[in-house]
């Protein structure tokens, strides 16, 4: 359960949730207090610091990310977690620098430990300043490689890195084209150029050569993911005569690409993601309609067999009725893992120490999750290794597994149809 009061809201910017329980109201309405401020009498809570991109060009994504977050604290309950959590989420407008002063105020006004950010540039911020006050920092999703090789004590994260990602998207790759028995001989990569595009290109070039891809990369174009057209782009991967595209994306950028692929009749054999987001979630589909059809994204992806993914699944169509949860889902899993990790952790420290809490976090062993892979713990730099991919290929508007065989529920199409023979 949470509880923070109006006065905090307003001195907090980005404060999107507030729960209260009557004598936090009375309290707050008598004292004025802080952020996480527990009401006396009450045992501690666990004071949670949430950072999330809710506006800017990331905002779908944590707007998501935090429908994970607000689902939690009853659902953990109700698995038998006999914590008390204080959240408080802030938006860092997908703004490094902003990730950095949200974090900075959120230690400051007492959080225990943070949580976020989607994004890999804000992740390396707020690794900074959670190393630097001592404050365990769970990362939900972020990929860039390098935020878990600095030697931090107090970085931890349940997600792949970027190579991580890519190596296990290219190795899907070759399992979907012998599962369709057509493999293209061409391809041009196309990447945005941000932190975590750039640290899957790195991935690419390190990886590619190595697993002895049965295709060429003709041509690497790198592309600014807030771009506004991208017609230049598209005029340069149709001329390379490439048969795929294989593309590294956001969710806005990945919209406008197949847009121009549609308008300039550029028709290659597919479109690939080796594992990044925008082809999967709701806005692709909603934008794009057919044309969002059949493209594959490799990628983490929810156990729908998992009794824990099920709950979540259960919690979030109770408590968001008109949101489909296959839109969400991805965000949704991580970011409730994290809150899960976190909870998991206090209630084995029983202090909300952040010594005690990160030692807490590296002996953490859950072997049932909500994510495909296998039980969630952490290497010694706080990484986790055991999360796997899944290849989705849009189906009739929805991500459905194609791959791996036991988790499949539609057969993988390739080629695909023409733009005109969609839908």
């Amino acid at each position: 359960m949470t509880s923070t009061s109006s006065k905090s809201a307003r001195r907090l910017p980005g404060v999107t949730r507030r729960t209260f329980t009557g004598s936090a109201i009375a309290a707050a309405a008598v004292a004025g207090v802080a952020p996480f401020n527990i009401v006396r009498g009450q045992a501690a809570a666990l004071k949670v610091g949430v950072i999330l991109p809710k506006s800017g060009p990331q905002a779908f994504f944590g707007q998501s990310c935090q429908r994970g977050i607000d689902i939690a604290p009853a659902l953990l309950a109700e698995m038998g977690y006999n914590v008390k959590l204080d959240v408080t989420s802030v938006d860092f407008e997908t703004n490094v620098d902003l990730a950095r002063s949200r974090a900075e105020k959120l230690v400051n006004d007492g959080a225990h430990v943070l949580i976020g950010p989607f994004d890999s540039g804000a992740a390396g911020a707020i690794a900074q300043v959670a190393e630097q006050k001592g404050v365990p920092f769970m990362i939900n999703i972020a990929a860039a490689p390098q935020i878990t090789e600095q030697g931090y004590k107090y970085v931890f994260r349940n997600f792949p890195t970027a190579p991580m990602l890519i190596g296990n998207g290219l190795s899907l790759m070759k399992e979907f084209f012998k599962a369709t028995g057509a493999t293209p001989k061409t391809a041009v990569f196309m990447h945005v150029n941000d932190t975590f595009g750039q640290a899957s290109a790195r991935g690419v070039e390190a990886l590619f050569p190595r697993l002895d891809m049965p295709f060429k990369i003709l041509e690497t174009i790198s592309y600014d993911p807030a771009a506004r057209d991208l017609s230049v782009e598209v005029a340069k991967a149709k001329a390379s005569g490439a048969e795929m595209v294989m593309l590294v994306s956001r969710l806005n950028d990945s919209i406008l690409l197949v847009r121009e692929m549609v308008k300039q009749r550029f028709e290659p054999m597919g479109i690939i993601s080796p594992g990044s987001p925008g082809m999967y979630e709701e806005q692709f589909f909603t934008t794009l309609g057919k044309f969002s059809e059949y493209c594959v994204t490799n990628v983490p992806w929810y156990n729908p067999k998992s009794e824990i993914a099920q709950k979540v699944a259960g919690a979030f169509r109770k408590q968001f009725p008109n949101d489909r949860l296959i839109g969400h889902i991805f965000n949704v899993g991580f970011s409730f893992e994290s809150m899960m990790i976190v909870a998991d952790a206090y209630q084995r420290a029983k202090s909300t120490n952040g010594q005690a809490l990160a030692e807490a976090l590296r002996a953490t062993k859950i072997d049932k999750r909500v994510m495909i892979g296998g039980a969630i713990q952490f290497n010694e730099k706080g990484q986790a290794t055991t999360i796997a991919s899944a290849a989705l290929q849009n189906r009739n508007l929805e991500p459905k597994v194609v791959l791996p065989a036991e988790a499949q529920e539609l057969k993988p199409v390739f080629p695909v149809p023409g733009w005109n023979n969609r839908g």
